[in-house]
């Protein structure tokens, strides 16, 4: 089951972060072309918000089945002088989450306002920063190698 849900968390990442950067890349170029929010930014945003809410959800059910979760007994209180241990115990799920969020609030906030420039610029900012908080903390040594 581990290696399932880890092979899945680990494919299904491409899919988040290429959808994540079509909807922040989109959002950017429509909010400095002053351009009109349209049908396709509401399908784009909310695919980026359903693809990173499964990711989450795959993610925090690896995180408790996943062997690594018993350094939190082996190790105790020194998770944190272990760098290893404190990327995939801590940085990692933590940043993500408040990745997932920003994506969520940005999404949320967006469908409030009322013109086209208002909404871009909503997604633009949240799902930009969402973005720069993924790549900030994907174990990139075992993801790629």
């Amino acid at each position: 089951m581990y290696n399932t849900l880890l092979n899945l968390h680990s494919y299904w990442a491409y899919l988040v972060l290429l959808v994540l950067i079509i909807a922040a890349g989109n959002a950017l170029i429509k909010t400095i072309g002053s351009k009109e929010y349209t049908a396709i930014d509401f399908r784009i945003s909310l695919f980026t918000l359903i693809v990173s809410h499964i990711q989450l959800l795959i993610g925090l059910i690896l995180y408790f089945v996943s062997p690594r979760f018993e350094l939190w007994s082996e190790l105790g209180g020194k998770v944190m002088s272990n760098s290893i241990a404190r990327l995939f115990l801590v940085e990692h799920p933590f940043v993500n989450i408040i990745a997932v969020a920003l994506i969520t609030i940005g999404y949320s906030k967006h469908k409030k306002k009322l013109t086209s420039a208002s909404k871009l610029k909503t997604i633009a900012i949240f799902y930009t920063i969402a973005l720069v908080l993924f790549l900030s903390r994907i174990p990139w040594s075992t993801w790629m190698g």
